[in-house]
């Protein structure tokens, strides 16, 4: 299922369109925009959902399980969106990379609850194959942007690209984190999220050596 911003529009909602599932996960949703991904029980997404606190085992065998699918479904618009902003490449590897770095940012921003259950909620990736997939492909779109640079260099000043990917993404989701989201855990800046995250990448690639000074 694709979730749009009128699909998970925050605001109580009672069980009334027989899915179950789905409902629960759009209770999650608003629960952690509301208290954060370990602000609520299982039973209060059940109470939130408007059903029996019985009636989530039906399909999910605990809270955790739940938050995972929550996690899952984020991942799979993450790449979607990140996949997008990639575009192949196009029109050239480094204006797509930076699509891509504004993508991450605009996510954090616009899918705070999503965003916090991927990301915050400390859920072992390797406890749910589904959700290890769907992170896996997320972070391949970054990789296969920092492919497609790397192999722009010469051989001798070509880092190692999986290297370059994991610290971009650090260099990313540190300021999505601090900076980019739309709730309470966002931390004021004398520039825009996109602008900080501009400088640092371009900071970065001439300490590696990969762009040139501007010329005075």
């Amino acid at each position: 299922m694709s979730w749009s911003r009128d699909e998970h529009t925050f605001g109580r909602r009672g069980y009334h369109h027989g899915n179950l599932r789905e409902a629960l996960v759009r209770a999650a949703l608003e629960l952690i925009a509301e208290k954060g991904p370990a602000g609520f029980t299982f039973a209060d997404a059940a109470r939130w959902a408007g059903v029996s606190s019985a009636a989530p085992y039906r399909h999910f065998r605990d809270r955790q399980a739940l938050l995972a699918d929550v996690a899952r479904r984020g991942f799979e618009l993450f790449e979607e969106r990140l996949s997008r902003a990639w575009n192949e490449g196009r029109p050239d590897p480094f204006a797509a990379f930076e699509n891509v770095g504004r993508a991450y940012l605009a996510f954090a921003r616009e899918e705070p609850a999503f965003y916090s259950a991927m990301f915050e909620a400390g859920l072992p990736l390797d406890g749910d194959p589904g959700l290890r997939e769907a992170a896996d492909r997320a972070f391949a779109v970054l990789r296969r942007a920092t492919d497609a640079f790397c192999a722009r260099l010469p051989v001798d000043r070509r880092p190692p690209s999986l290297m370059m990917s994991l610290h971009l993404w650090a260099l990313a989701h540190g300021i999505a984190s601090l900076f980019a989201r739309a709730d309470g855990g966002r931390r004021k800046l004398p520039m825009s999220p996109e602008e900080l995250l501009e400088a640092g990448v371009l900071v970065y690639l001439r300490g590696l050596n990969l762009i040139d000074e501007p010329s005075a």
